[in-house]
Parts: C-alpha cells; sequence; structure tokens
C-alpha cells in the first residue's frame, strides 16, 4: 500500500508525517532515513489502530 507523506527540511534533517494517518510522524537526520522511518511509523500505526478497533465489526469496500 502506498501513502502520501509530506516531508520538511528542518535544521536537524527532515521531518515527515502521513496526512491520511493524524498523528503519524517520523524524523530523520537525512531525507532517506526520514522516509524508512516513517515506513516503521505507519505499520505501527496500523497495528495500534487495527488493536484498538478489534471489537469492532468491520467491511470492506472498494472504491473505483
Amino acid at each position: 500500500m502506498k501513502y502520501r507523506v509530506n516531508i520538511f527540511k528542518t535544521e536537524a534533517g527532515f521531518a515527515v508525517w502521513v496526512p491520511g494517518l493524524p498523528g503519524c510522524r517520523a524524523c530523520g537526520e537525512t531525507e532517506e532515513e526520514a522516509l524508512d522511518n516513517i515506513k516503521s511509523a505507519i505499520l505501527s500505526f496500523l497495528d495500534a489502530l487495527e488493536e484498538q478497533n478489534s471489537d469492532l465489526e468491520y467491511r470492506y469496500v472498494e472504491v473505483v
């Protein structure tokens, strides 16, 4: 799955966040490191979200 991320150069390196996943953020000294770190952050975010909603009934829909 692909997620759009925003990346911003800071004095300390790079900050990156996922607009579609509120609060999902990461940083790194280089752009490559920041992008690698956001991949881990996305996986952790999705795992936590699934755990929080594990007792809910859900369905999948396809948007074309």
